[in-house]
């Protein structure tokens, strides 16, 4: 096994005694990061460099390095029916990944188990992640839906650190579904995603159908084609589907005027977002044969949209960049849980509220000073939406960076903002909300004294978290008035 020295250089003669005993500033983690798709499965092995930030006098750990050990093959998902993703095959899969990268599951630090695109939605999803988890290690888990994903997809294959630079939309193709995410100044924008994916219609090795989904048969009718399970498709039909899947997918990028088919075919509203000068990234499994990274054919309609869109691009001479992930996008790892401890002007409508455990840190894109509560109440219900919070139900922190001026007139516009977005955190109970200056009392007691909020309130400041971390939320420590709080990151290039 591989092994970091002291300066954080990858080394094939590692010391006896772990890195973090030959410098308690360094931390070396190995970590899993495991999608399960609605077509594709795989998982991906990383060695994690951890440094602490000392020269800042803080007890907090960074991601300094990771280098990828192990990409084990892409499975097509199994499933036992329509609406059941077979675990027992995923859950071989996954052992023998592990067998064929020569580590043991006990010897996982930490990682991430994400099911995604239409996966996230069969009936035993949500227990197919937490079956992976159990196998080792401290993981983060989650199912993904599709503004999620895009989401995911986008820090995965480095649009987002890229957009600091300029503008990024990244396109991420899977195999049922096409993701778009617009990136700003590091922080996603806006996500919308479209029924248009490499697998919507498939074959077997004789070239038979075995696989029509309804979008697959939509395209089809439009296309003037019929599909039929067992019956072969010929060549010209399958570079006909994908031509008319390429164009719906250009249409959906563009985001302006949209054909009845692209209408029909959307699953969420489409992005207004502003898209000029942005610079497209793909990411997914079609990426893989827009880069020309594959050729092999999978008995889908892969490499003709590939194809169909290499077209396109050169036809409108458009800017591509090149993705730090492609079809692993979505599934790094997670790095080792982080310890902080909140400030003492911490805020509980109830004194038996904590501790709460795996909370997904939602960001909104505050607008400071200028937006009034309606302002926020609109920047959370985009926050919820970029994470599907509107329709799948899962617990949730609200974190906002504080840029307003530190009056009694500002937290209150703040807390009433909260209080519009009310019936959107109907189901979240407790509201917590985490800020990074040391408001949290005030806002609380606004929110419950004042307003009048019904729900239960947890209200913890001067905490540092990001988009994409989930979190726990430890009991008061005594008579401090503070809670620790352990934050698990997910890890992009």
């Amino acid at each position: 096994m591989h092994d970091f020295d002291d300066h954080g250089q990858y080394s094939d003669h590692p010391e006896d005694e772990p890195v973090s005993q030959r410098n308690p500033d360094l931390m070396e983690l190995l970590s899993v990061g495991i999608d399960i798709g609605s077509s594709t499965s795989h998982l991906m092995l990383s060695r994690l460099l951890l440094q602490r930030r000392s020269l800042e006098l803080s007890s907090r750990f960074e991601v300094a390095e990771r280098r990828v050990l192990f990409r084990s093959s892409v499975l097509l998902t199994p499933y036992h029916d329509w609406d059941t993703i077979d675990t027992e095959a995923l859950g071989q899969f996954i052992s023998r990944s592990y067998d064929e990268a020569g580590i043991r599951s006990q010897q996982i630090d930490t990682g991430a188990v994400i099911c995604t695109g239409e996966a996230a939605r069969k009936k035993n999803a949500e227990a197919i992640v937490r079956l992976f988890a159990s196998q080792g290690g401290k993981f983060v888990c989650a199912t993904a839906g599709h503004n999620f994903e895009a989401a995911l997809a986008a820090h995965g294959s480095g649009a987002v650190a890229q957009s600091f630079k300029s503008a990024m939309m990244n396109v991420d193709i899977g195999g049922g579904t096409c993701k778009l995410a617009i990136a700003k100044n590091g922080a996603v924008l806006e996500t919308a995603a479209i029924n248009v994916g490499s697998r919507l219609v498939a074959w077997d090795a004789q070239g038979h159908i075995n696989r029509i989904e309804g979008a697959g048969a939509r395209i089809a009718r439009r296309a003037g084609i019929r599909l039929e399970i067992g019956k072969p498709l010929s060549r010209q039909d399958k570079a006909t589907l994908a031509e008319i899947m390429a164009q719906v997918v250009f249409e959906f990028i563009g985001g302006k005027s949209l054909s009845p088919l692209a209408k029909e075919l959307l699953l969420t509203p489409v992005s207004r977002c502003a898209r000029d000068g942005a610079q497209l990234l793909f990411s997914g499994g079609v990426s893989e044969y827009i880069y020309g990274r594959e050729a092999q054919d999978y008995g889908d309609l892969g490499p003709f949209l590939a194809q169909s869109i290499q077209k396109r691009i050169l036809l409108q001479s458009l800017k591509v960049g090149e993705p730090a992930e492609r079809l692993r996008a979505t599934v790094i790892g997670a790095s080792q849980y982080t310890i902080q401890v909140s400030s003492s002007t911490i805020f509980l409508s109830r004194n038996d509220l904590l501790p709460l455990r795996d909370l997904l840190v939602v960001t909104p894109l505050l607008e400071g000073k200028e937006s009034g509560p309606d302002g926020v109440a609109e920047a959370i219900k985009r926050a919820f939406m970029r994470f599907d919070l509107l329709e799948r139900h899962r617990p949730a922190a609200l974190f906002m960076r504080y840029t307003w001026e530190n009056s009694y007139n500002a937290l209150r516009t703040l807390a009433l903002g909260v209080l519009q977005a009310k019936a959107l955190l109907g189901h979240q109970n407790p509201v917590v909300l985490i800020f990074d200056a040391d408001i949290g009392r005030l806002v609380g007691e606004i929110l419950k004294e004042e307003l009048g909020l019904g729900n239960e309130v947890v209200a913890i400041d001067e905490i540092e978290v990001r988009d994409l971390d989930f979190i726990d939320i430890g009991e008061v420590l005594g008579n401090t008035q503070a809670v620790p709080v352990v934050v698990k990151s997910l890890v992009f290039s």
